[in-house]
């Protein structure tokens, strides 16, 4: 029998905080890397059954707050780095601003999980939506004596941190291999990152999802710069040319394809979620609802105290009390819209597939066309462009995983109200450390990098200084809109068909956009878990690879960022043995793929 006073404990709230630290961290780390985030709630449940196993009467019912105030950290960072790196590679920033930074993204965070209150009913009680991470951490949840899963998860995250450490710190071998080449006058490229976390980010989003990025990368590198280059005269160094081309024409490709994902996302669902809705109160008491939510009163509450300070940032920029009003309206309109739309999608595709980049980029290029029509040329209406998009892209991306982790609850019959509070802890602690991740990252790693590419946040930057300088190359994002509405055509036909395999237009438009040594072993992880059925113990492993390579990514930073010496690791072999991480490499997909045998 369940012991409900054994639920939102002292030590939940500890381990809670530490957690969600600690997974927002990494995310951080991967979404800036790898321009994908995955949900932390299957690893944050099982590192909660390890640890708590050693206290006495612990309860399912206080892992699953754990892992909810995990997931509403990393979900943060993921809104967190796909929108103000931007203003660093613009050039506004030298480092994060430490009160910016923490207070955006707090009211950005907070609104996310207000916003999930009232959709709760909906979503999870009355259309019965899948949530599929919800189920799958559910099954977690009530396997609480299997330790054999923790530990697994602490040998993978094991095997993902040595391999980043001998790599990045030690210098082993490079991280990507690649062979760019030319047929007559086209130039081809394939390319290889051997990274687990990125077969581990694969295993997780599935086969569907893996070969759609996949695809993204083939449409880029074998089909669009070749044909493009087969008609150019061309000398010189044709891995530069090849690179010069894919960033300056080829990735636009990709802006076209999410924006057109983007919109559609938001055409196709806001009957179902207006509809839906019911913004009723069923009273029981006045800080608690009937369904044993928190109460709408407090909600409006919290909003309005949210309100100033939303309204403080867009003075600060505009000096204008009427602009910043509506800009200020705006936003909280917007942000319970996308949040509504992010929690329904994370309830079909779950909330690693959640179209958030592609809801993002098309709230901030009509916020930028807005901004700029209005008068506003300067470098503050690129800044308030970007800061617009934030708040709604964290709500969003809070929204997303924090209703999955309301359908876990209600599976395991958790407390609403408690889960809800523990959002807001696990939000808030991550609003006040995501800044000091971010600058420690850049400081080591140069934010923008080849090392750190941070794709989400470069797309920003690009579409917004484009905006302002008028300079946007419209006939490659018109020809993105094209490839992503075909693609959708496509996914819509699949969908008549009921058939299982489909084409989210913004899994393809992520590949089209990422570097191609990115797709490959997402691909391959995705090939994996295709191969394994998605078996527990794989996704358990492929959490651990994601998670090790993350944080020692982070661990290998925080010496730079110290001592502020670039050389401080100094590392000794030069790249020159790239043929062990290619070993490496392997041995980790034949370690996952033998994950089938072990779940028998």
């Amino acid at each position: 029998m369940l012991h409900k006073n054994n639920e939102l404990t002292l030590r939940v709230i500890i381990l809670g905080i530490i957690f969600s630290i600690l997974l927002s961290g990494a995310n951080t780390y991967l979404g800036l890397f790898a321009g994908m985030t995955v949900s932390a709630s299957i690893p944050a449940a099982i590192m909660s059954i390890s640890i708590l196993r050693f206290f006495k009467k612990s309860t399912i019912l206080e892992h699953n707050l754990v892992q909810t105030s995990a997931s509403a950290g990393e979900s943060l960072a993921a809104g967190v780095i796909f929108t103000f790196p931007a203003l660093l590679l613009m050039g506004y920033w030298t480092n994060f601003d430490y009160i910016e930074v923490t207070k955006i993204a707090l009211i950005g965070g907070i609104l996310g999980v207000l916003f999930t209150i009232p959709l709760r009913k909906t979503l999870i009680i009355n259309r019965k939506l899948k949530f599929p991470e919800g189920i799958a951490t559910s099954k977690i949840l009530e396997s609480t004596n299997n330790s054999k899963l923790g530990n697994t998860i602490l040998k993978s995250t094991i095997i993902g941190a040595f391999i980043k450490f001998c790599q990045q710190a030690l210098g082993l071998w490079t991280s990507s291999i690649e062979y760019i080449f030319r047929i007559k006058s086209s130039i081809f490229g394939i390319a290889c990152d051997l990274s687990p976390a990125l077969i581990g980010v694969g295993y997780i989003v599935g086969i569907n999802v893996g070969f759609l990025v996949l695809l993204g990368g083939i449409i880029s590198w074998i089909i669009a710069i070749p044909f493009y280059t087969s008609s150019l005269d061309y000398t010189g160094n044709i891995e530069k040319i090849a690179w010069n081309i894919w960033n300056t024409k080829i990735r636009f490709l990709g802006v076209g394809a999410m924006l057109i994902g983007g919109f559609w996302s938001i055409i196709k669902l806001i009957g179902p979620i207006i509809s839906g809705i019911k913004l009723k109160n069923n009273t029981g008491t006045n800080s608690i609802s009937k369904e044993g939510n928190l109460s709408i009163y407090i909600i409006a509450a919290i909003i309005l105290l949210l309100i100033f300070p939303l309204y403080s940032i867009y003075y600060s920029i505009f000096q204008t009390t009427g602009f910043s009003i509506v800009i200020t309206v705006m936003i909280i309109i917007i942000a319970f819209l996308f949040s509504a739309i992010a929690a329904y999608m994370a309830g079909i595709v779950g909330s690693s597939n959640n179209p958030i980049s592609g809801i993002t980029i098309a709230t901030i290029l009509l916020s930028a066309l807005f901004i700029n029509y209005i008068g506003f040329i300067s470098t503050n209406g690129m800044v308030a462009s970007i800061l617009f998009g934030s708040i709604i892209c964290c709500s969003a991306a809070i929204s997303g995983d924090n209703m999955q982790d309301l359908k876990t609850g209600h599976l395991i019959k958790a407390t609403p109200w408690k889960q809800q509070i523990m959002q807001i802890i696990g939000t808030t602690a991550s609003a006040l450390t995501v800044t000091f991740v971010l600058n420690i990252l850049n400081s080591a790693y140069t934010i923008g990098s080849d090392t750190l590419p941070a794709p989400q946040a470069n797309l920003m930057q690009t579409v917004v200084q484009g905006v302002f300088s008028k300079a946007l190359p419209w006939n490659w994002i018109f020809s993105g809109i094209i490839i992503g509405t075909i693609i959708i055509i496509l996914d819509e036909i699949q969908e008549k068909r009921k058939s299982n395999l489909r084409f989210p237009v913004l899994a393809v438009a992520v590949g089209i956009y990422l570097p191609i040594g990115l797709s490959l072993p997402i691909f391959l992880g995705s090939l994996i878990s295709y191969l394994t059925k998605n078996n527990e113990e794989g996704t358990i492993f492929a959490s651990g690879l994601i998670t090790g390579e993350a944080i020692m990514g982070i661990l290998i930073a925080i010496p730079i960022f110290i001592t502020g010496i670039s050389s401080w690791w100094n590392p000794m072999f030069n790249n020159q043995y790239n043929y062990i991480g290619i070993l490496l490499f392997s041995i980790i997909l034949i370690m996952l793929y033998q994950s089938r045998l072990n779940n028998k």
